[in-house]
């Protein structure tokens, strides 16, 4: 397999931006509404500058949603959706303080405007209650987004006969090509544009369709189990019935994933399960 590095699909960040400043026109009038309902006049330009506040620390907070679900992908199971709706508090505290040092910087700093943002009970929890809703519609955003960039699974090509298989190939990590050994890869999972290498621990991302990384390892070691995940049969250490029909591969990295009912029987072929 070829060098692959990094390039950024810029549908990604494009849809964001669409979506954050579609945001920021329909929240602006309702700033402007709920000042007016509490006898505060406020002007467009102080309304934009509230929510320009909070969709910013928003947008930096972006990349630390994405990393939660390569690291722990909601399809997993119960525990990594509990792990996302936790995720939720420390996402509300750090939103909060942002947009609030944001806007003290903006309006005490450089308009030399005198603004408040008192940091109590009541105003944590308003601010909580919208930041339920707010990363409820992140975390939606980066599922559907993901869904809708992934290629759709098709056969893979078939290796010619006598064809030799790469035991090692060069990925790029902070710039440098490091050497992966195909031997250490754990298990690897469909991510948009991308698949993600689980090796030891470590998240690898390459450009390439799972279906095109099926194709160019080893049959007899790696398994499709899922239409997002490919399992290093080596690496594999139980296997137990879910639910429908389904089951849940767990892996010497700690990690579980679906075998589905699709695919069982190629995992089957390899390693046989007795009921």
């Amino acid at each position: 397999m070829a060098a692959d590095g990094r390039s950024t699909d810029w549908r990604v960040p494009a849809f964001w931006a669409a979506a954050l400043v579609l945001s920021m026109a329909a929240r602006v009038p309702v700033e402007i509404a709920d000042a007016g309902r509490r006898g505060i006049g406020m002007d467009l330009g102080r309304a934009v500058a509230l929510e320009g506040a909070s969709h910013l620390v928003v947008a930096a907070l972006l990349p630390a949603i994405y990393w939660l679900h390569r690291r722990w992908p909601v399809v997993a199971g119960p525990r990594n959706i509990a792990i996302h709706v936790l995720a939720v508090v420390p996402y509300s505290v750090l939103h909060t303080l942002g947009m609030a040092a944001l806007r003290l910087l903006w309006f005490n700093a450089i308009v030399g405007e005198a603004y408040s943002f008192p940091v109590t009970a009541g105003r944590l929890g308003y601010e909580f209650a919208k930041d339920v809703v707010s990363y409820t519609m992140l975390n939606g955003g980066v599922l559907v987004l993901s869904y809708l960039l992934a290629r759709k699974p098709a056969p893979a090509p078939a290796s010619s006969p006598g064809a030799l298989l790469p035991e090692r190939f060069a990925v790029r990590r902070r710039g440098k090509e490091i050497m992966v050994e195909v031997a250490d890869i754990d298990w690897v999972e469909a991510s948009g544009n991308y698949a993600v290498l689980h090796v030891g621990g470590e998240l690898l991302e390459i450009r390439s369709s799972l279906t095109r990384l099926e194709s160019e390892l080893d049959p007899k070691r790696f398994v499709r189990v899922h239409k997002s995940h490919l399992v290093n049969i080596a690496r594999v250490v139980e296997v137990t019935p879910w639910v429908s029909g389904d089951w849940r591969i767990r892996l010497q990295d700690g990690a579980e994933v679906n075998l589905s009912r699709r695919y069982r029987p190629r995992f089957e072929a390899l390693v046989p399960v007795k009921s």
